[in-house]
């Protein structure tokens, strides 16, 4: 069955500033274990969305019980490919991240979706999902439990590695004022349904 997680959070910051901040929030001082980071693919469709898979290289050290099971030899660098769409017409990040190595120890895939508060443009939603899974037969419980515990732990980490990208870009360039016009983009449909389903 696996574990799942969901949680929701409003950021009080306007969405282009977290978008802003997503893709900046690499390095900052709450995610050491996030090595490298890399564009495999690029794109912007004919209704103005953003296309983006990115490849990220993260250490990931095992439990001591799970030290003494498995391999000594094992690797300890996750590759984690991040898989995004940027709609500006309705100020929509849909992404949708997985682990493409240590598949049969354990398998994590997370959704997040960010959207400006419509009751409030100064705020955006964050909803987040994981879904944590093992295949090892006799210690899939423990590895799930595991695996959703670190899940957690990292998920705090991550919130305050942006809010730390936030506050940089906040304090280092001004932004367009919000009243600004912004220029007129085509209608397109709801980006958290044409994500890749594996």
């Amino acid at each position: 069955m696996g574990r799942h997680f969901h949680s929701e959070v409003d950021i009080k910051s306007p969405w282009h500033q977290v978008l802003v901040a997503f893709w900046q929030r690499y390095p900052n001082p709450y995610s050491a274990h996030v090595l490298t980071e890399d564009v495999l693919y690029r794109e912007v469709t004919p209704s103005n969305r953003l296309l983006s898979r990115r490849l990220l290289t993260k250490t990931n050290r095992l439990p001591g019980w799970a030290e003494r099971v498995f391999p000594a030899h094992m690797s300890r660098a996750v590759y984690v490919l991040e898989d995004s769409i940027v709609d500006p017409h309705t100020h929509t990040l849909v992404t949708k991240t997985w682990n493409v190595n240590h598949n049969t120890l354990m398998t994590v895939v997370e959704r997040c979706f960010f959207e400006e508060d419509s009751s409030r443009p100064s705020w955006t939603k964050l909803r987040r999902e994981a879904w944590i899974l093992s295949a090892v037969r006799g210690l899939a419980r423990p590895i799930q439990e595991f695996g959703l515990a670190r899940f957690k732990s990292n998920q705090t980490r991550a919130m305050k590695g942006l809010e730390y990208s936030l506050s940089r870009i906040q304090t280092e360039a001004p932004l367009l004022p919000h009243h600004r016009p912004r220029p007129p983009l085509p209608r397109s449909p709801s980006s958290l349904s044409e994500l890749p389903t594996y």
